[in-house]
């Protein structure tokens, strides 16, 4: 499949002019004259160079990576059929999509929702556990979720396989933890099925872990967060946080949000983290 350099060239600027700054969490100002987002705006939303962008939308330049196709597609806030016109504007063939399939690419509404939640805890996650975006206070609280890499992407492998992951939760929770990771990655591979990447994540951590190996068999599912989380934070100590879930059932994917009950504790040591911004948290 050949590259289209200027349909792509033509639907980049397009979508690009579509796009308004309150879409993206991003101030309009008052001196903005642009149809839609600037080139150096779409390019930090996309993860790329200014110049790279500008060459893609001039029908310049060498043929995007696929990578690269889905991270333009993730920033320019597209529908999984427009991302899959993308990829073949590209000349690459779409992610394969159907039954048994996790798609990463984060629907337009999710998107527009956490980026209206600027100063609130908040992160997208796949049903395995896998950060896919957070907002800068949600890095605040976990540390940066999206830099794991492998079956380490996934809270339920690091939770049995790396200690420290447990240090900011609450020790009299863990244990009712190890159950829900469990029994969450069994109900998650049973509907995948073998050769899932659900499959692959449950026999590692057989592998492993002695603990997972005795939760596994037992065959435990239905074991659901409580509605309130405990955190040990290593800079502002312990918050309770009610637990939100919005759910995009197309993608399997959930909108996570954490708030605490106003002029609570944990309320005062929230807005005191807010302060302190996001840091290096494993």
């Amino acid at each position: 499949m050949d590259i289209d350099r200027a349909g792509l060239a033509a639907y980049l600027r397009r979508r690009r002019e579509l796009l308004q700054p309150e879409d993206v969490g991003l101030p309009r100002g008052q001196r903005r004259r642009t149809n839609g987002l600037r080139r150096e705006e779409v390019a930090d939303l996309c993860h790329m160079s200014t110049d790279y962008y500008a060459r893609l939308e001039r029908g310049r330049g060498p043929q995007p990576s696929e990578s690269m196709i889905a991270s333009m597609a993730q920033g320019l806030h597209l529908s999984l059929d427009e991302r899959d016109h993308l990829f073949r504007l590209a000349g690459h063939a779409p992610p394969a999509r159907g039954t048994g399939t996790v798609s990463e690419h984060i629907s337009p509404g999710l998107l527009r929702v956490l980026d209206r939640l600027g100063d609130t805890p908040a992160e997208v996650v796949t049903e395995l556990g896998e950060t896919l975006r957070q907002t800068p206070l949600g890095i605040a609280l976990t540390g940066d979720a999206t830099r794991h890499t492998g079956p380490a992407r996934s809270i339920g492998y690091r939770w049995f396989t790396d200690p420290e992951t447990r240090e900011l939760y609450a020790p009299a929770d863990h244990a009712f933890l190890s159950r829900m990771f469990a029994s969450g990655l069994r109900e998650v591979a049973t509907l995948r099925g073998p050769g899932s990447r659900a499959a692959e994540y449950a026999e590692l951590l057989l592998a492993r872990s002695d603990e997972f190996r005795v939760l596994w068999d037992k065959h435990e599912v239905g074991v659901r967060p409580h509605h309130v989380k405990r955190f040990v934070h290593p800079e502002v100590g312990a918050l309770e946080l009610n637990c939100q879930m919005l759910l995009d059932p197309e993608q399997s994917h959930r909108l996570v949000v954490y708030t605490a009950v106003p002029g609570g504790e944990s309320h005062d040591r929230l807005r005191l983290l807010a302060v302190i911004g996001p840091r290096a948290l494993r």
